[in-house]
């Protein structure tokens, strides 16, 4: 099938869906600022490739091979690499270990294919799986692609993936120490099985076509020039601001919120500019 893309979204009508051809260089999609996501305070499509619409449906994309899973979703993690500029090398690697390729106990329960935990903020969907302890709470999705969306979100809105972005879109082995380095995994092996999974089925091939085809690759919004405020008690959206000399509007684009609600203990980024 060409058009997975096409494919993932009709996915929300049907339980099943065929794989493509392997092919190192993905189609360009019309860009759409449809914003269609289960819970839009955790997500902005805005300039993105569309999502597909939530129906409230468990969609189970069924996968029977690493190549299978390398067929499915290169697609999608070169076109976020476009939009965020995460090598799609480094979202096939991690997919590819932290789900099992797709046949995980937590992923065909959870759509999660990056093992992200709730943390403070999240107030989306959850499933307790037992992990490094008994019961953890994980982020769960009615959507694959929901999943790669917010990887991408997770990585670039959090200070400690800063210097990740300041790395070469092509250093695939810089981001993967780099994210041992930054507390993504406590496996000490985790950068070398992400490589071993990268040079095994050539995954920086993925890369290559992005880069090659000039898409234009940007690194975290403020990866490098902001802070992080954490929210306390009494906070306000508007309170920040005041004290940070910024707008609400600034905020929210930069933290990409929908609107202002805010919770105690959430990670604000602030502008360097803007700090007093």
């Amino acid at each position: 099938m060409r058009h997975f893309i096409l494919a993932l979204v009709l996915g929300m009508m049907i339980t099943s869906c065929g794989t493509k051809k392997r092919t190192a260089n993905s189609k360009k999609y019309r860009i759409s600022t449809k914003n269609a996501m289960a819970n839009p305070g955790n997500y902005n499509t805005s300039g993105m490739y569309p999502m597909p619409e939530d129906t409230g449906r468990f969609v189970v994309i069924p996968i029977v091979s690493i190549e299978d899973y390398i067929d499915t979703f290169a697609e999608i993690s070169q076109l976020e690499m476009k939009a965020y500029g995460i090598p799609a090398s480094i979202t096939l690697a991690q997919g590819i270990l932290e789900s099992g390729f797709g046949r995980g106990a937590l992923t065909l329960k959870t759509n999660n294919h990056f093992g992200i935990k709730c943390h403070t903020g999240w107030d989306g969907p959850y499933a307790l799986h037992d992990d490094d302890e008994r019961g953890e709470c994980f982020r769960k999705y009615n959507h694959p692609m929901y999943s790669f969306r917010d990887h991408s979100i997770f990585l670039t809105s959090r200070s400690r993936y800063a210097p990740l972005f300041r790395l070469k879109k092509d250093d695939y082995k810089g981001w993967a120490h780099g994210l041992k380095a930054a507390g993504y995994a406590t496996d000490r092996r985790y950068p070398s099985k992400l490589i071993s999974f990268i040079e095994r089925y050539q995954l920086h091939e993925y890369d290559k076509a992005v880069l090659k085809n000039d898409y234009i690759v940007q690194k975290a919004s403020g990866a490098s020039d902001y802070k992080v405020y954490v929210v306390q008690e009494g906070d306000t959206l508007y309170s920040i601001s005041r004290r940070y000399l910024t707008s609400v509007q600034e905020l929210m684009k930069l933290n990409r919120l929908n609107d202002s609600i805010i919770s105690i203990g959430q990670e604000i980024r602030i502008q360097s500019n803007s700090i007093r």
